[in-house]
């Protein structure tokens, strides 16, 4: 069975009462708002167009109408941002992301894994699986190991543990894209 479209609910205030709308960023204006929905997790190698895929689903969701909240890092770049450092409320920053509706995780896996950076990964996934908050996640491993795989190369699990990945199966449906490298082909 396919995943249902996100669900999208209507403003609480009828439009006669609404203020005029006024721009804001992300997308947000809009007659509805992303509230619950799938989330993807899309792999491939290098070049194959996850990102870009990635930002067009959220083009897509502001295309039908859908006021779209949404934040975009990259994995080693939250982890940067949570690094420990002077004045700095970092379960804030967390809470902040982890909340966030529509949140763009790019290349997991790709940064240094430690315990620290697990447990980010899973306090983050797991309260947006917990909440059904829609997540899209790539990543350029393939996220098991299996006959095709050759021996040494890794694969999600190795990079997240088997916590998160198991977080990320029962969230996400995963979409695998090959090809060749994009950014080499299109001169």
């Amino acid at each position: 069975m396919p995943p249902s479209p996100p669900r999208c609910a209507r403003w609480p205030t009828p439009p006669s009462r609404r203020p005029p709308a006024r721009p804001t960023p992300h997308g947000t204006t809009g007659r509805r708002r992303l509230a619950h929905g799938p989330s993807l997790l899309l792999w491939g190698s290098t070049g194959t167009g996850k990102t870009h895929q990635a930002y067009g689903a959220i083009r897509a969701l502001t295309a039908a109408g859908c006021g779209v909240a949404w934040h975009a890092t990259t994995a080693a770049d939250l982890y940067a941002q949570m690094r420990p450092r002077p004045g700095a409320d970092l379960e804030h920053l967390l809470y902040r992301i982890t909340r966030v509706p529509l949140l763009l995780l790019d290349d997991v896996g790709a940064a240094k894994g430690s315990e620290w950076t697990e447990e980010i990964n899973f306090r983050l996934l797991n309260w947006r699986a917990e909440n059904r908050l829609p997540t899209l996640i790539t990543s350029n491993l393939p996220p098991l190991r299996d006959a095709g795989t050759p021996a040494g190369q890794p694969v999600l699990r190795d990079k997240v543990g088997d916590r998160v990945l198991s977080r990320l199966s029962g969230m996400c449906t995963a979409v695998q894209l090959t090809g060749p490298d994009r950014r080499f082909t299109r001169r």
